[in-house]
C-alpha cells in the first residue's frame, strides 16, 4: 500500500477498536460479583491482549511509515503486559497490582510523550493521546496509593448480610471505571469530525465563494 494513497483505515477506526475493548472490560468488571485477582487478571489480560493487536495492525493499516513506530511501541508494550497477565501462577493480589501498575506507569507515559510531540507536529488524534496517556498514569498513581492488604469487613441490616472490602476489590473496580472513560472518551473521539477533515471543507468552500466573486 502506497504511503501517498488513500487509506481505507483511520486514526477514528482504531479509536473505535480501542474503545470497544475498552467498553467490554469495563462491562465485564462493572457486572461481575467477583472483584478478585484471577478475575481481575483475567479481564486486564484480555483487554490487553485485545488492544495490542488492534494497535499492531493499526501501524500498517492506518500510519505512514515514520509514524508506525508510536502504535508498534505502545502494542509491544501492551501485549507484552497482557501476556505476563495470562500466566496463572501471577493471578495473585501482588501480581495484579505490579503488572497493572507497571503496565499503566511505563505505557501511559509512552502515550503522553507520543501525544505531546504529535500536537506540535498537529496531529489529528495527538489530543487523544496524552488524554488517553495522562489517564494511564493516574491509574497508575491511584493503584500505588491502595493498600493491597486492605479490609474492612461491614454489615448491610437491610439485607441482613456481612460483606467485605478489600484492596483487590478497590483495585480492580478502579481499572473497570479507566476503562470505562477510556471508553467513552474514544468512542466520542472516534465518531466526531476530524479537524483535517474540518479544514479541508472551509478550504473548498473558500475556493468556491472565490470563483464564484
Amino acid at each position: 500500500m502506497s504511503d501517498v494513497a488513500p487509506r481505507t483505515f483511520e486514526v477514528r477506526h482504531l479509536q473505535m477498536g480501542r474503545a470497544l475493548f475498552a467498553a467490554l472490560a469495563a462491562i465485564m468488571i462493572t457486572f461481575s460479583v467477583d472483584h478478585s485477582a484471577p478475575v481481575g487478571m483475567s479481564v486486564f489480560s484480555g483487554f490487553a491482549i485485545a488492544t495490542a493487536l488492534i494497535l499492531l495492525l493499526s501501524a500498517w493499516l492506518v500510519f505512514r511509515a515514520g509514524e508506525r513506530w508510536q502504535a508498534v511501541l505502545l502494542g509491544t508494550l501492551t501485549f507484552v503486559a497482557g501476556m505476563v497477565a495470562s500466566f496463572p501462577a501471577l493471578r495473585t493480589v501482588d501480581g495484579f497490582f505490579t503488572t497493572v501498575l507497571v503496565w499503566a506507569l511505563v505505557t501511559g507515559a509512552a502515550e503522553l510523550v507520543i501525544g505531546v510531540l504529535g500536537r506540535r507536529r498537529g496531529d489529528a488524534a495527538a489530543r487523544e493521546a496524552v488524554f488517553v496517556g495522562s489517564l494511564t498514569v493516574l491509574l497508575g498513581v491511584a493503584l500505588l496509593f491502595v493498600q493491597r492488604d486492605y479490609l474492612l469487613e461491614y454489615y448491610i441490616a437491610q439485607a441482613r448480610q456481612s460483606f467485605s472490602l478489600t484492596g483487590i476489590t478497590i483495585g480492580v473496580g478502579v481499572l473497570g471505571g479507566y476503562a470505562a472513560i477510556v471508553a467513552v472518551y474514544l468512542g466520542i473521539a472516534a465518531f466526531s469530525p476530524r479537524p483535517d477533515a474540518a479544514a479541508a471543507v472551509e478550504t473548498a468552500d473558500t475556493d468556491a465563494a472565490g470563483g464564484r466573486a
